[in-house]
């Protein structure tokens, strides 16, 4: 009689080789290069797959049971929080603003990440990298979709949380965001990885994830704080897959060292560029401030992202070529920010204001070299005019910058009274730029940069008015209608917050939950 002969149980590599990279085939009847076009017109040099190393080794039934935890989790918050009128706990409705900008900026970015992983899974041919990709994939998606559903609960109570979706095609301060992904989307499967995988999600993401949505715990704001609490080991393992990139990229051959240099000098200053709307958020409109934007960025970026840049440098990689205009912005970023937007208001889906005095000393505290000497004289004077009634709202057109589409807000390094300014001409035609950085990107891409999407220039051009109007009729208001094609509500959903909807509701729902009547 045959014994019977247990079979050998698999280790934790062998078992994750089984179902990853064991399930990746070969090409027979096309040639490698057909299948995957993408994979050597960037110049990038791959000579062994293999060597590609998964820091996490998930396998996919792993990766669900894993999520699905979290999402029990996440989801018996979000509800307890709507059941229980949360959003009347929030320290102050003028920090609602800050989550609009967020629903309306930042979740469309997950989805555009979503797509674009599940792009270059497809374009690498490496089974292990293309694994990682499919994991991001779905993760960016699920961020997506956690962000959609624990925000729209502030849609049935407040103002410009409608139409998200509409509006990032159309707004015109959300052509920054839209722009810095259809770049990389646009770019070969490495220059994504590098600017996303690595430049955004290891460099610069914590920025948002971890002193923002703290800021949102500290506000009283459950539901961002689970979702952006549920997304951050994500976040981690995005990280470690972006750093894991950039090394299997450079180890596989020297050729490649100028090319990633390169990106990554182009994709931290678009990252930095993006990010400044987060540090006005940051400084301006969490009630309850946890740091300063200049705080966040000295331990994230100086400290983290130096001693990340030292690790690497026995690749060769150097600090981003802007580390230094960084360094000197850090001072004045949010305040420049803030004070576009506030001329700005009357075309955003969101209220803005002057600090008050005590949040004024704040910042005096955590800008003392700069605060008082450049911004506060501003600031109190527009307070002053706009106790006299003279709330005043630009109604001018700005000049953007080509290549981060921001205006031309930003100031000359080590000069904050004279605004930045560079121009080049190309093909007969004068292009914009706010700084050296956005110039020398452009520079290097001129052909992909000139087709720029920018709202100043369709809005002048008659593209952002509603089917049907006729700019040419009497009394013709192109505001108010590039109000309607935005899909925004004049007075209610922009402008200042002294005197809105927002503050009045707020005020009066939470009155009466603190009484029996």
């Amino acid at each position: 009689m045959d014994m019977q002969v247990p079979k050998k149980k698999l280790g934790l590599k062998e078992r994750y080789t089984l179902m990853t990279r064991d399930l990746a085939w070969d090409t027979t009847y096309q040639p490698k290069e057909k299948v995957y076009p993408y994979a050597d017109y960037e110049g990038i040099k791959i000579h062994d797959w293999d060597k590609w190393e998964d820091p996490f080794r998930l396998t996919m039934d792993a990766y669900w049971k894993y999520q699905a935890e979290k999402e029990r989790k996440l989801y018996a918050i979000i509800d307890a929080y709507s059941q229980s009128n949360g959003h009347l706990g929030v320290t102050d409705a003028r920090y609602l603003n800050a989550i609009k900008i967020f629903l309306t900026a930042v979740t469309p970015l997950e989805y555009m990440a979503h797509r674009g992983f599940a792009h270059v899974g497809r374009a690498f041919p490496g089974a292990g990298a293309r694994v990682a990709c499919q994991m991001q994939a779905i993760d960016e998606m699920r961020h997506a979709q956690t962000q959609i559903h624990s925000l729209s609960n502030y849609n049935k109570y407040y103002n410009g949380f409608h139409d998200a979706p509409h509006m990032f095609d159309r707004v015109w301060y959300l052509s920054v965001p839209k722009s810095f992904f259809d770049d990389a989307i646009t770019a070969g499967p490495f220059e994504f990885i590098v600017s996303i995988g690595f430049s955004f999600e290891y460099v610069l993401t914590n920025l948002l994830f971890v002193p923002f949505v703290s800021g949102a715990a500290y506000n009283g704001d459950m539901g961002t704080m689970t979702f952006g609490f549920s997304a951050q080991s994500d976040e981690a393992r995005h990280m470690t897959l972006g750093l894991e990139c950039i090394k299997f990229i450079l180890e596989q051959d020297p050729a490649n060292l100028p090319i990633v240099q390169r990106w990554i000098d182009k994709w931290c200053w678009r990252g930095v560029r993006l990010l400044s709307i987060v540090a006005m958020m940051m400084d301006y409109m969490l009630p309850k401030r946890v740091m300063s934007w200049k705080e966040a960025w000295e331990i994230y970026f100086e400290e983290n992202g130096g001693a990340l840049f030292k690790d690497l440098a026995r690749y060769g990689i150097k600090m981003p070529a802007c580390a230094e205009q960084i360094r000197q912005e850090k001072e004045h970023l949010s305040h420049q920010v803030w004070s576009a937007f506030y001329n700005y208001s009357g075309a955003t889906d969101f209220h803005t204001w002057m600090p008050t005095e005590e949040e004024m000393q704040w910042l005096s505290q955590k800008y003392p070299d700069t605060f008082d000497q450049h911004y506060r004289p501003r600031f109190e004077f527009w307070r002053e005019q706009q106790q006299k009634g003279n709330r005043f709202y630009n109604k001018t057109l700005p000049m953007l910058c080509q290549t981060c589409q921001i205006p031309m807000l930003f100031t000359e390094p080590g000069d904050p009274t004279k605004i930045c300014y560079r121009e080049r001409d190309y093909k007969g035609s004068k292009y914009h730029f706010c700084s050296d950085h956005c110039q020398h990107i452009f520079d290097n891409e001129p052909e992909k940069y000139v087709q720029a999407w920018l709202p100043v220039h369709q809005i002048y051009q008659g593209n952002c008015f509603p089917e049907g109007s006729d700019p040419t009729a009497p009394g013709f208001d192109p505001l108010a209608a590039v109000l309607e094609h935005y899909r925004l509500n004049a007075g209610r959903d922009n402008g200042d917050f002294e005197g809105s909807e927002d503050q009045r509701n707020f005020e009066a729902w939470r009155g009466m939950a603190k009484r029996n009547d």
